[in-house]
């Protein structure tokens, strides 16, 4: 039976539990309640305690909390408290004026402990405590901490720009991951609404304290006259009984009211400090043994005075000198235990140097090495470039459909001072040279130009271009130069760089990443295929889109179509083609101008039929036999076709047909990797064409 009930209260509490959101909204309309409805003596002592006892508990856990942010939920608890207040301060009054004058137990049993306690049997004295309390918790407490908040919020509000930029700078550099990004933004979201909130909870504080005045004076003036004329007391009755009861009703609110200030003010003046109060306070005061010390001389000479109690004094110096005499032992045997730490560790790092060499063996995806001039370029406070590369790193996800690795910035003695390098999978495959304090001015029309400066060559594209001043790079921009800022300089060469070793980038645990990000069904669809197309060949086939520029986001279209033909062939050329077939029309897309026509260029009749005729076919594999000679001879008339158009920013596409186009592309990916070669059937029925050139023999 016993346990059954002990099963039943354990049910009961669980289901309270479960639903205490409803419980808290019952909670809230009861104090608005009290605002309206009278309440018995006994149910008025039972809110009083509990006001006392929340007050309390809000106290210990501002003494307990690590930082300010364990506690974001202050502000609302505060204002509930507040309002509890309130509505206990209506009812008391409510008992007070109609029922005081039948003596000191009117208006419950904590009303009455409080004023014979502290009152007295005086009610002047208790006048005299209450006006102090309300100093304390008005002027001092609730004034300083309604400071305190609006400082800390503007500061934080301030601060925030350059904390958001030093979690890109971290982001950006490789120091932290997207998902520690993601936590320190929300927290720094967190803290500066939680300093917001404070700003305005800690005027209910003040409101509270003012409004606490304003009630013990009315029911002081309508007590007395109640008393007088509705009840027939005399002048000193009347102020006797009802003063005395208005005063333990003013430190009944009062005190919970200072306890809460106490709380809040604590809060708010914890600041960037970690730990509790007593380890942030005491640990901190503590900290200095000599300090201690000479507090401990000052109170022995004051001891000395004529008049001064020197035993008082003498007793709390010697104090002094033995709390600092086990503080510098403690922290001397604490630095001792760090010394054999660290000799310990180095013993560790000594007898295991081959894990130093795995370190230093790893290879960075991408890596970006700068010289010893450009490093402020990446660690000062405003510095853009972090930035700018996670931005980047963003334009490739939605463009290309896959996550760049993060891009590992770290400093390079051996660069030139203004130089740079980037390196994917370990080979520096790209280098330049930026003047930090400089502007680049570039011609679009590759016309001299006209500036004093230092010549030099774009590192991205080899044009033309000057180094100025800020003051020359205001003159270029009027005349029409385009003026570029290093950061930019160094974040479009490692574009052009990541464009051109985006098949590296996508390792196979990058390919992996994808595949599994992928919705349930097409999962699945994977996993059928994994006998026919494991995903080493998915890779493969995602490499081939990325190496000619294809987006990859459309990657459920790209299982699907590997699932068509992958059962059949595994032959990645065959399958990439097939791909590239069924998203033509992603690709024709990609291409059309401005008008909305697709410009192609085409081969002529003698390039067709000598193309078809080199093409070997045996099973899957396709081979492609043509002397050298031709094949140099037709990459020197297509470049030719191609550059007429290059010199005016235009880039038709190469249109060749199905069987030939994977060896077309090969001839072409050396001498203009930027042009599009483009099959019949990767042509959308919906695309509309237009033959700017023809490729002839």
């Amino acid at each position: 039976m016993a346990a059954t009930d002990q099963e039943t209260g354990g049910t009961f509490f669980a289901r309270g539990m479960a639903n205490r959101d409803v419980g808290f909204a019952i909670g809230v309309t009861l104090v608005l309640a009290m605002l309206f409805v009278p309440l018995p003596a006994v149910v008025l002592d039972f809110g009083l305690a509990v006001s006392l006892s929340l007050s309390v508990l809000i106290l210990m856990v501002a003494l307990w909390i690590p930082r300010p942010l364990d506690f974001n939920s202050f502000p609302t608890l505060l204002l509930v408290v507040t309002m509890l207040r309130l509505s206990l301060n209506v009812a008391s009054t409510r008992l007070i004026l109609s029922e005081g004058h039948t003596g000191s137990g009117a208006a419950g049993g904590v009303i009455e402990g409080f004023s014979r306690f502290i009152v007295a049997g005086n009610f002047v004295i208790g006048i005299v405590v209450f006006a102090i309390l309300v100093v304390i918790n008005f002027v001092v407490i609730t004034k300083g901490s309604t400071r305190i908040a609006e400082v800390a919020a503007r500061f934080n509000l301030d601060a925030m720009p350059g904390k958001q930029m030093a979690i890109d700078a971290d982001l950006g550099s490789g120091l932290i991951d997207e998902a520690e990004a993601r936590r320190r933004r929300k927290e720094l979201e967190d803290e500066n609404g939680f300093f917001g909130a404070m700003d305005g909870a800690s005027k209910f504080v003040r409101g509270d304290a003012v409004a606490g005045i304003i009630i013990t004076l009315v029911n002081v003036v309508g007590g007395i006259l109640v008393g007088m004329m509705q009840h027939g007391l005399s002048l000193s009755q009347a102020a006797d009984s009802y003063t005395t009861l208005t005063i333990g009703d003013g430190l009944v609110s009062q005190i919970p009211a200072l306890i809460v200030s106490l709380a809040a003010g604590m809060i708010v003046t914890k600041g960037g400090t970690e730990g509790a109060a007593n380890e942030a306070v005491l640990g901190q005061l503590s900290r200095f043994p000599k300090a201690l010390w000479m507090a401990a001389g000052l109170l022995f000479c004051m001891g000395l005075l004529p008049g001064f109690p020197m035993a008082i004094f003498a007793l709390l110096a010697a104090g002094l000198v033995g709390l600092g005499w086990v503080i510098q032992r403690e922290a001397e045997r604490l630095r001792q235990a760090e010394a054999r730490e660290e000799a310990a560790r180095r013993r560790a790092g000594a007898a295991s140097p081959e894990d130093d060499l795995r370190e230093a063996m790893k290879v960075d995806d991408l890596r970006l090495e700068m010289g010893s001039a450009l490093v402020p370029l990446i660690n000062a406070p405003d510095s853009a470039l972090p930035g700018k590369i996670r931005s980047l790193r963003n334009l490739f996800g939605r463009d290309f459909g896959f996550v760049l690795p993060s891009v590992r910035i770290k400093d390079d003695p051996e660069l030139p001072s203004n130089g740079y390098a980037v390196s994917v999978q370990g080979v520096a495959v790209a280098r330049g040279e930026v003047r930090p304090a400089m502007m680049m001015v570039i011609n679009p029309a590759e016309a001299p130009i006209q500036l004093p400066g230092e010549r030099c060559k774009d590192p991205t594209f080899g044009l033309d271009a000057v180094w100025v001043d800020h003051a020359h790079a205001t003159q270029a921009e009027s005349q029409g130069y385009s003026v570029v800022d290093p950061e930019s300089v160094i974040t479009t060469h490692l574009t052009e760089v990541i464009k051109e070793n985006m098949p590296d980038l996508l390792t196979y645990a990058a390919a992996q990443d994808l595949v599994e990000g992928l919705d349930r069904d097409y999962q699945k669809l994977m996993g059928e295929l994994s006998g026919n197309a494991p995903l080493i060949t998915v890779q493969h086939v995602l490499q081939g889109l990325l190496a000619e520029r294809v987006s990859i986001r459309n990657l459920p279209l790209i299982m699907e179509a590997i699932a068509e033909v992958g059962r059949s062939s595994s032959n990645v050329t065959h399958i990439t083609e097939h791909v590239r077939k069924r998203l033509a029309s992603q690709i024709c897309k990609g291409l059309e101008d401005a008008s909305g026509f697709i410009p192609v260029i085409t081969l002529g009749s003698e390039w067709e039929r000598e193309f078809a005729e080199s093409v070997r076919v045996n099973g899957d594999e396709r081979n492609f036999l043509m002397s050298p000679q031709r094949v140099q001879e037709f990459v020197l008339a297509a470049r030719q076709q191609v550059q007429q158009f290059a010199a005016k920013d235009e880039w038709p596409a190469l249109m060749v047909a199905p069987e030939v186009r994977s060896f077309v592309r090969s001839m072409l990916e050396r001498v203009s990797p930027t042009t599009q070669v483009i099959s019949h059937n990767e042509v959308h029925r919906k695309a509309h064409l237009r033959t700017v050139a023809t490729v002839g023999n």
